[in-house]
């Protein structure tokens, strides 16, 4: 495991500059990228957001723009891959039934939805739940950095093998990259199976929970005993 910084705290504007380089390089590769990275608040960020047009094909089948939930001050963050039918009907993320076993691992961690925050790579619902199509995530990524960059958490989960590839830029498989953590901009960064995954394949429970206390120990918090 990589040694982080005892504060764990990554620098936001470190962030930011980041994402500024990308856009700046994303533009001069011919892009037409509308986004400007900006010191905002989530509320901020949210406004800026609007009635997102970005995408033709999310923008017509798509009910709500789901943004995000949780504490804005959050030590740990949860990042999904997309809204699913239940999350777009709501605007909220992780409400369906993969949602309602995520909000069990976090109730497990001794820890309440409310004391996370929980995301999406983009934040309208793909066609039929297909994975969201190369230039959706260029497109929606950068509000996804900008909300990470904005809270400052001390530990990303990135739920799932799209998440996990989308923040550590990889392509490398969900069962390669869970179980360690990754330095993301000075943030350890532990990728895990999805908890739709889970649904399918309930014997990945163990492993997830496996990523979680280690999650727990790097938060300085003592795994909660069952019962």
């Amino acid at each position: 495991m990589t040694d982080f910084q005892s504060d764990f705290g990554a620098d936001s504007g470190r962030i930011l500059d980041d994402l500024e380089r990308h856009v700046r390089q994303r533009l001069a590769a011919g892009s037409t990228h509308t986004y400007r990275p900006a010191r905002r608040t989530l509320p901020q960020l949210e406004a800026y957001i609007g009635d997102c047009q970005r995408c033709p094909v999310l923008v017509e089948n798509r009910t709500k723009i789901v943004f995000g939930t949780g504490n804005p001050n959050a030590d740990l963050i949860f990042c999904g891959e997309a809204p699913g039918a239940d999350e777009d009907a709501q605007g909220e993320p992780f409400v369906g039934r993969a949602g309602k076993l995520l909000t069990k691992v976090i109730e497990a961690m001794g820890l309440r939805r409310r004391d996370v925050y929980i995301m999406n790579v983009i934040k309208c619902r793909p066609p039929g739940n297909r994975d969201p199509l190369p230039d959706e995530v260029e497109n929606c990524s950068p509000f996804m950095l900008e909300q990470i960059a904005i809270i400052r958490p001390k530990v990303i989960v990135a739920l799932g093998r799209h998440a996990a590839q989308t923040l550590l830029e990889t392509s490398a498989p969900i069962s390669k990259l869970r179980g360690r953590f990754f330095d993301w901009h000075g943030i350890p960064l532990m990728p895990t199976f999805h908890t739709a995954y889970l649904l399918r394949n309930p014997a990945g429970k163990r492993e997830v929970w496996d990523d979680m206390k280690a999650v727990l120990h790097l938060l300085g918090r003592a795994v909660p005993r069952k019962g």
